[in-house]
């Protein structure tokens, strides 16, 4: 069912649009309603097994976009280690692409449901370092998530079934002491988060935050054209090429479509025709394809071979889908 929904990004992300899940714009789903067996980046949180059983060992989750050519990602480590002995620290990607948010917004919701329970998560793409953006900790059921408030956080944090409580990072105290303000991550994020495993109770890390006015996540919606095609995006690209949209198999489901239909597909003045397959093996070769990917997000691929190359697509690309029965505006000569 198509139902208007706005997104975070202002005016230009009001579009009717599909059924994308809240945690695209950071606002709370109640825990009845998190997305489960509906295919968008499932959540798993609703009682089925969302994260790993908490044990008394403390994990310490960190995803950032330093890269591994500096020392940057150990340092901050040490620091997570040196302010609590024996924290396991799982590294969840430091590959994000320099200052782009969005793009960590998704690796982390990605993330989020396979946390072990009371997990400590963070999360730096920062690029307002050193300026007025405020740090947090906003800590939900399944973990607590430190991490600048620039909308990298609100989108995991509502999919887990959102903040019970949210701090701002504020206590000095619990800083290191440091020539500039432009590493946050070691000598604030890296710091509080050692001293939540160390046993220090999140109030104590600074002042009170309404959850509500975390900044909210700038993920784009697909919205629904004229004769019920769907405009939708590239939200991410793995390794091996294959192009996740924003756009669940639900969506192509209330147009009567399924598995095995073929669905119109166009972008960049090309019109192809791809499959709706089960496994990458299902494509025959050169053959474009749609499946739906391991979060539950529809996907564009080929078999062994990067859709993305071929086509000439990236993240933000946009998207048509033209299912059976469905009409849209002529690709463009």
């Amino acid at each position: 069912m198509i139902s208007p929904r706005c997104g975070s990004d202002g005016p230009s992300e009001c579009a009717t649009s599909t059924s994308t899940p809240t945690w695209a714009t950071g606002t709370r789903r109640p825990a009845e309603h998190r997305p489960g067996a509906r295919g968008v980046l499932r959540a798993c949180v609703d009682g089925s097994g969302s994260s790993v059983e908490s044990s008394d060992e403390r994990v310490i989750a960190f995803l950032s976009d330093y890269g591994l050519a500096d020392e940057f990602v150990g340092v901050c480590k040490s620091v997570m280690l040196a302010t609590a002995p024996g924290t396991r620290i799982i590294d969840l990607t430091h590959e994000v692409p320099p200052h782009d948010v969005k793009a960590g917004a998704l690796a982390l919701v990605r993330a989020a449901q396979y946390l072990p329970t009371g997990a400590i998560v963070v999360a730096v793409v920062d690029p307002g370092v050193g300026t007025e953006r405020r740090l947090v900790a906003a800590e939900t059921d399944a973990a607590t998530f430190l991490g600048p408030d620039n909308g990298l956080l609100a989108p995991a944090v509502a999919m887990v079934g959102g903040a019970r409580r949210v701090v701002s990072l504020t206590n000095d105290e619990l800083h290191l002491p440091s020539p500039g303000p432009t590493f946050a991550g070691r000598d604030v994020l890296s710091r509080c988060a050692g001293a939540l495993a160390a046993g220090t109770p999140i109030e104590e890390l600074g002042e009170p935050v309404d959850p509500a006015s975390l900044v909210p996540g700038l993920l784009s919606l697909p919205r629904e054209l004229d004769g019920g095609a769907i405009e939708a995006e590239v939200w991410w690209i793995d390794r091996f090429g294959n192009c996740q949209l924003n756009v669940g198999p639900e969506d192509l489901h209330a147009r009567r479509a399924g598995r095995g239909a073929s669905i119109e597909v166009r972008f960049d003045r090309i019109a192809k025709s791809a499959r709706w397959v089960e496994t990458y093996a299902d494509a025959k070769p050169s053959e474009l394809v749609l499946l739906v990917d391991s979060y539950g997000m529809l996907a564009l691929a080929l078999d062994r071979r990067s859709a993305a190359a071929e086509y000439g697509l990236h993240t933000g690309s946009g998207v048509l889908l033209v299912p059976p029965g469905t009409t849209a505006p002529e690709a463009s000569s």
